[in-house]
């Protein structure tokens, strides 16, 4: 998914001088951004209060929206460097096209994973024929300097494990959650699970204490840590916990994102994450002009543009609030 802001403006990420090194309870409310012509996200990372979670950096929630008289999900082919994508949805499809001639309908609770690396260019759309309802998650990794210009690659997991408690099923999306690991390349000590909780449920789930951690709720009513937390909204946990509180008060769905807080600092702008004025100025003029980026195709419609470069200079720094 793609960063459609016709204003991009950079995002300040990394960096550990800033991390809260105690469990916390901080309350991060969403942006909410137009997507295309016919869908509206809520955007809860980068936030003013908070830019990054491990190396998770982008965290976009959508729906449930009804689309059946609608074309839904049309993001036109653009380009990502230096970072994952992670596409997660609880209902309807997303079809995926991508430079290296990938070409998948991504399905709820499966993975659909793309890294970025040095560069590629992706598309994603509502299938012609579609469900009623779109609702998911997209969200973005930020790759370490030692793998950001690594091969670009597309993979798609159908089958993910489950582990279960009383009231309680969590998929590991990418990571491991109680001993079980997704099958998704990783790149830096991350976790990202998916959490379905049933009516009344009431249950501890095991968590590293040298992670960083937020709660993004997806569906349903469920108190994180004894803090009532609403669809579409997220909450910061920090580090230092070695389990996590959850009670459900309706059947509700959860996503769990932490990982070692990311040490670099980094340049978020657009579609980007690199190191230096001179990587996103070159990356923008390379998507402009060149064919870095490859060709995505089969997808009826224009690429997108890229915005004009802020008029101030674009520096790396670490995690602020």
């Amino acid at each position: 998914m793609s960063n459609l802001d016709r204003e991009a403006v950079p995002a300040l990420c990394g960096g550990r001088g800033f991390v809260v090194a105690e469990p916390v309870r901080e309350l991060l409310s969403p942006r909410k951004v137009k997507l295309g012509e016919s869908s509206e996200v809520r955007r809860l990372l980068p936030n003013l209060g908070r830019r990054m979670v491990g190396a998770w950096c982008f965290v976009d929630h959508y729906g449930p929206d009804d689309i059946a008289d609608e074309p839904g999900m049309q993001v036109p082919p653009h380009p990502h460097m230096g970072l994952q994508t992670v596409s997660w949805l609880h209902e309807g499809e997303v079809l995926h096209r991508d430079s290296t001639g990938s070409l998948q309908t991504i399905r709820p609770r499966e993975l659909g994973l793309m890294t970025s690396g040095r560069a590629i260019s992706h598309s994603e759309e509502s299938p012609r024929s579609h469900a009623r309802f779109l609702h998911g998650a997209q969200l973005w990794v930020a790759l370490p300097d030692t793998h950001r210009h690594t091969d670009p690659l597309f993979e798609h997991h159908a089958e993910l494990p489950v582990v279960t408690a009383p009231g309680l099923r969590a998929t590991p999306i990418l990571g491991s959650v109680d001993g079980a690991a997704s099958p998704g390349t990783t790149y830096t000590p991350i976790v990202g699970a998916d959490l379905a909780l049933d009516h009344g449920s009431d249950v501890r789930l095991p968590l590293e204490p040298d992670f960083e951690y937020a709660v993004l709720s997806m569906s349903g009513e469920a108190h994180v840590d004894g803090v009532p937390l609403l669809p579409g909204s997220m909450l910061y946990l920090g580090c230092g916990r070695s389990e996590l509180p959850l009670r459900a008060e309706s059947d509700a769905g959860l996503m769990l994102l932490g990982g070692e807080p990311f040490e670099e600092e980094l340049i978020m702008w657009w579609n980007f994450i690199g190191r230096t004025q001179e990587e996103i100025e070159a990356a923008r003029k390379d998507w402009t002009e060149g064919s870095r980026f490859g060709e995505v195709k089969g997808y009826d419609g224009a690429p997108l543009r890229a915005p004009e470069l802020p008029p101030v200079p674009l520096k790396p720094r670490g995690r602020v609030r």
